[in-house]
């Protein structure tokens, strides 16, 4: 896995570009921000990437976009498992307000 990394490193530069920044929307970000403060935003997420990108494919070799996989995966079981307590909860206090 890693060789692919290293073989498609504008690739994989956009990757973890991808998964940073659905990482920040969905954790960091709490409100809209003005278009020239996202931009610089988005510019450091790009550049951070960038430089994460050096650190998945050369030297160390840490797996940068397996642990960002992860993160999202964990983002995505909380969310199953709010939706599911939401409902339950819906569920439970339906009848009763009757």
């Amino acid at each position: 896995m890693y060789q692919w990394f290293a073989e498609n490193f504008w690739l994989t530069c956009l990757i973890i570009f991808i998964m940073m920044s659905f990482v920040y929307n969905k954790v960091f970000r709490t409100r809209r921000l003005p278009v020239l403060k996202a931009l610089i935003v988005y510019f450091l997420l790009a550049l951070g990437s960038f430089m994460l990108t050096f650190f998945q494919v050369l030297g160390p070799q840490i797996p940068i976009v397996p642990s960002l996989a992860f993160a999202i995966l964990l983002m995505l079981i909380l969310r199953i498992r709010y939706f599911i307590e939401g409902r339950r909860k819906k569920k439970d206090s339906g009848p009763a307000g009757q």
